[in-house]
């Protein structure tokens, strides 16, 4: 045969392929929807297991998994459309509108000076007053106990990436992100008056100013310190005796009495970090278009792919995913997902209900829109 008359042949196949899956789909539709009037179990997992093995075992040598792979596709397809048929009228989460003010009570990490507190005042105005607490498992506990309104969390740097810190605490408290904004971190190297850079041997700050500013330590021959915040490690080193300087904001420098040895110090520029704004209500503004979640899936083959197929169909970006160790021995791990959309659209509200129903563990984050 000529290379038109195979195409034409697959064009033909193609064709016969797609009117079958629109029919597959529209009987499944009403499988559903049937089973949901005569209150019967409207998921069966026995069954597709029975199915997906009946095509393993059917499929031509060599097309076990691709035949296996396919059909499972199809089968997700199906759920994700049955979903979005059964959950059309419902409204999956209870939400409050989010109010903004610069009275409202912030709680960040750190000291004045901090880059959670540029981030506060971006969200809330340049007159907010933010309380300062020593970690940011503090911050989460203040927020969860209801002893502030919010609570400014630093979760990633353009250039360090994910503050692991922030994200192996979230499976441990419950909030909602309710605002994500982006600060610009200028980091500069800050001593006391009179300190010269050559006596200098030891730079204090977080582990992500140090890993943002790793080549400038290098060139200088600098140890890098660990600090609990840019802005507590500026004033550590501003009641220090010592020859030690700290990576700062130059306005945290500034307010702390230190003097700048060097500017711009960061590896790449512009050097950004993102924040989440956290609440312990669910708090939704009325530009939400990004959704947080986290998750744990099933040892089983192609489970994440499954996972990721469903952003697809529902016709969702996936902005992020992030995985961190559970830490139960288990060397299972815990997925954190953000996502665009709102939870009022319903392929969204399908896609939800979903995975609330069936994983074993989903916890839904928030909906909310950047400053």
């Amino acid at each position: 045969m000529e290379l038109d008359e195979l195409r034409q042949g697959i064009n033909e196949l193609d064709q016969a392929i797609m009117e079958a899956f629109t029919k597959r789909m529209e009987l499944c539709r009403q499988v559903a929807v049937y089973k949901q009037a005569h209150g019967m179990q409207i998921f069966q997992t026995e069954r597709e297991k029975e199915i997906l093995s009946r095509i393993r075992s059917d499929a031509p040598d060599g097309l076990e998994g691709s035949s296996s792979l396919l059909f499972q596709t199809i089968m997700d397809i199906s759920k994700y459309l049955q979903y979005r048929e059964l959950h059309k009228d419902t409204k999956p989460y209870t939400f409050k509108p989010l109010h903004i003010s610069k009275d409202s009570s912030v709680a960040c990490q750190g000291t004045a000076g901090a880059n959670s507190e540029t981030a506060a005042r971006q969200i809330f105005g340049q007159d907010c007053d933010p309380v300062f607490l020593p970690t940011f498992a503090d911050v989460f506990e203040a927020v969860q106990c209801g002893k502030v309104e919010f609570g400014i969390i630093p979760v990633q740097n353009s250039t360090a990436g994910s503050v692991v810190q922030a994200y192996d605490l979230m499976n441990q408290y419950n909030f909602y992100i309710t605002r994500t904004t982006i600060v610009e971190i200028t980091n500069c190297l800050a001593v006391r008056p009179g300190t010269r850079l050559e006596d200098v041997r030891n730079v204090y700050s977080h582990p992500q100013a140090l890993s943002q500013c790793s080549q400038f330590l290098v060139k200088n021959n600098l140890e890098p310190c660990s600090y609990t915040n840019t802005a507590t490690a500026a004033e550590f080193v501003s009641r220090s005796e010592e020859p030690i300087a700290a990576i700062c904001s130059e306005p945290c420098a500034e307010l702390h009495g230190l003097k700048i040895l060097a500017d711009h110090i960061s590896d790449y520029v512009p050097n950004n970090t993102r924040f989440f704004c956290i609440s312990k209500d669910l708090l939704l503004s009325e530009d939400a278009d990004q959704i947080s979640v986290m998750l744990k899936l099933p040892h089983e083959e192609g489970s994440l792919h499954r996972l990721l197929s469903k952003f697809v169909i529902g016709g969702m970006n996936l902005l992020k995913l992030e995985s961190r160790p559970i830490r139960n021995g288990s060397f299972e791990v815990m997925f954190y997902l953000d996502f665009s959309g709102n939870i009022h659209d319903p392929s969204v509200s399908a896609l939800l209900s979903d995975l609330s129903e069936n994983l074993e563990y989903f916890k839904f984050l928030g909906n909310y829109g950047e400053d």
